[in-house]
C-alpha cells in the first residue's frame, strides 16, 4: 500500500478484521471469485502478493502449485498473523510498502494484488516496478475500487431510490478530477487515489503490458441467493479489475 499504514491504526484494524472474518462480504461473494477465475496457472511459478494482508491468498497460490511465494505489506499488524496462521516453508512475508518493491532483487512470473493499488498514488511508477520484476510472459493479476467508487472527492456518491425505497441509479462527480481522496471508513482521513479508467490502462500500456482480460465483476446467482443486496451491482460495479501479461517494450 502507500505509506499511510491505516492498517496498523488498532481501531481501523478491529473493524476490518471483523468485516473480514464474515462469510457474507463484497470479497469472498464478488471480487475473490472473479480473481480466481482470472488467475493463470500457479502450477510451478514463483508468485508475489502485494498487500497480502494476512496471508490467505499466498497459502492458496501454494496449494495451487505455486513453487515459491512472496507477499509483502506495509501492516505489521496484517503480517504477523499471516506469519502465524498462513505459514508455509514456501511463502516469505516482508513488511515493505509497494512503493518501495524496486528494491525486491527477484524475478516473478506472476504478481497478484487484492484490493490494494487505490491506496497508491503513483501508479506509472508502480507498473514499471512490476513489469521489471515479471519474468517474460509473466502476469500481472490486480482488482481494485471501480473509478465510479473511488470519484467523488468527498467520498459521498451515493444511491438515489424510487418511491418504494428501491435503488435505481446511482450518482458520483468528480470523476475526471483524478487524484487524493479521503474518506471516513472505520476511522477519518482514510486516504485512497482515485484514477480514471483510461488513467489505469494507459498506465499498464506505457509500461509495456498487453491486457488481456478486464473485468467489472457481476455476481453469480449463489452470491445473490445468500446476499441480496448483490443487486446493486447490476447498477453500478464496485470493482475493477485487470490481467496484464508483460510484453515487449
Amino acid at each position: 500500500m502507500s505509506n499511510q499504514n491505516i492498517f496498523d491504526n488498532e481501531i481501523f484494524f478491529d473493524g476490518y478484521s471483523e468485516l473480514r472474518s464474515r462469510e457474507i462480504n463484497s470479497n469472498n461473494m464478488l471480487e475473490q471469485p472473479a480473481m480466481k477465475e482470472m488467475l493463470p496457472k500457479q502450477t510451478g511459478k514463483t508468485v508475489l502478493d502485494l498487500g497480502c494482508g494476512c496471508g490467505a491468498n499466498c497459502v492458496e497460490f501454494i496449494k495451487s502449485g505455486a513453487s515459491n511465494v512472496i507477499g509483502i505489506d506495509i501492516s505489521e499488524k496484517m503480517l504477523s498473523i499471516a506469519k502465524e496462521k498462513a505459514f508455509h516453508k514456501s511463502i516469505e512475508y516482508i513488511n515493505m510498502s509497494m512503493t518501495d518493491i524496486s528494491a525486491l532483487n527477484r524475478k516473478f512470473d506472476l504478481v497478484y494484488s487484492s484490493l490494494a493499488f487505490h491506496y497508491i498514488e503513483d501508479f506509472e511508477k508502480l507498473c514499471k516496478d512490476i513489469y521489471d520484476l515479471l519474468n517474460e510472459n509473466g502476469y500481472l493479476l490486480f482488482s481494485q475500487e471501480h473509478p465510479l467508487i473511488t470519484a467523488t472527492i468527498n467520498g459521498n456518491g451515493h444511491y438515489n431510490k424510487d418511491e418504494s425505497g428501491r435503488k435505481i441509479s446511482y450518482t458520483f462527480s468528480n470523476y475526471n478530477e483524478p487524484g487524493e481522496r479521503k474518506v471516513h471508513w472505520y476511522v477519518d482521513d482514510v486516504k485512497k487515489y482515485h484514477r480514471t479508467f483510461s488513467d489505469t490502462i494507459n498506465a499498464l500500456s506505457k509500461a509495456g503490458f498487453i491486457v488481456e482480460e478486464v473485468c467489472e465483476p457481476q455476481p453469480k446467482g449463489w452470491a445473490m441467493e445468500k446476499w441480496p443486496a448483490l443487486y446493486d451491482e447490476f447498477i453500478k460495479p464496485s470493482f475493477l479489475i485487470v490481467k496484464a501479461r508483460k510484453g515487449q517494450l
